[in-house]
């Protein structure tokens, strides 16, 4: 079923729905679909989940077996314009994509033996802008594969499992507003859409260490299974459509950081994520990438 019937037939639920709530209570319309790689949609969603990305932050680090490594990473999120945001119904509705500025995690190493090392992430369900992770996990594995006079090569198997929710097709600004040229879709209360991010991965990093200063560039690709479940009151009828997303994302990194003694440590990166999307039905294929720029401090635990 193409985008323009299946609006047609929405429009066409929604009246009649409109008209039969009063007598039977409200409606509940659900449009489940698998997204192609370049719909809007999907790349709303590879955004969001580009954004969450475990990356290495340099080479894995030397723990001898036992020894602890805890860090706190932070990475923006740029700012989406309006175009960009236009992304619901095949970039005819606009969604709120804006809802924070910064993506956090916490994570935690451990040295096992081998010369491996396991990495435990987590971010906080701390409520930014009007979105709430909840149980934001991910894990790594890897360990430095070569060292010579300061080069180091490391390989890491990686992923993660959670979702973020939020009021992004339904805004809690536009919710009640009357004014159709503001609130098209007549959104009539905050809607509790709920993204899932889960990911699975391999990359790589090469660095190079001169003193207290060190440098990587790296790269991987992921295996992205991403989901959002709409939950959204409209024109009094509830939409409980679940959209999905699967492909494979790859991604780039370039950093530098120094020790700064006793333990502690200051690493910063950028992350490439190249990402595609198609905006208009018919129309070009267009490069629209998430470009981050990464903070962590780290502490080492003999």
């Amino acid at each position: 079923m193409g985008p323009t019937s299946r609006l047609h037939i929405a429009g066409l639920i929604l009246l009649l729905s409109a008209l039969a709530t009063g007598a039977r209570g409200q409606a509940v319309v659900r449009f489940d679909e698998s997204l192609g790689r370049t719909r809007p949609e999907a790349w709303a969603l590879n955004y969001v989940a580009a954004s969450t990305f475990m990356t290495a932050f340099g080479a894995m680090p030397a723990l001898a077996p036992g020894s602890w490594r805890a860090a706190v990473d932070f990475g923006n999120i740029p700012r989406l314009d309006e175009g960009q945001q236009r992304v619901g119904l095949r970039a005819t509705k606009q969604e709120d994509l804006n809802k924070t500025p910064v993506f956090g995690r916490v994570r935690v190493a451990v040295g096992l033996p081998g010369a491996f090392v396991a990495e435990l992430g987590y971010t906080p369900p701390v409520e930014i802008g009007g979105a709430r992770p909840y149980d934001l996990f991910s894990l790594s594995l890897g360990r430095r594969l070569l060292e010579h006079e300061g080069f180091a090569f490391s390989a890491r198997a990686f992923g993660q499992h959670g979702r973020v929710r939020g009021d992004v097709t339904c805004p809690a600004r536009l919710a009640g507003v009357d004014d159709p040229g503001r609130n098209p879709f007549g959104c009539r209360a905050p809607s509790d859409d709920r993204t899932k991010l889960g990911y699975y991965g391999l990359d790589a990093t090469a660095s190079w260490a001169s003193g207290p200063w060190r440098a990587w560039a790296g790269g991987g690709a992921v295996r992205a299974e991403l989901s959002v479940q709409v939950d959204a009151l409209t024109f009094g009828v509830r939409d409980r459509s679940k959209l999905t997303a699967r492909g494979t994302i790859g991604f780039a990194t370039l950093g530098g950081g120094r020790e700064l003694g006793d333990g502690w440590s200051f690493g910063a990166e950028v992350l490439h994520v190249p990402l595609r999307v198609q905006r208009e039905t018919g129309g070009p294929v267009r490069s629209d990438p998430l470009t981050s720029l990464r903070l962590q401090l780290a502490y080492r635990i003999e």
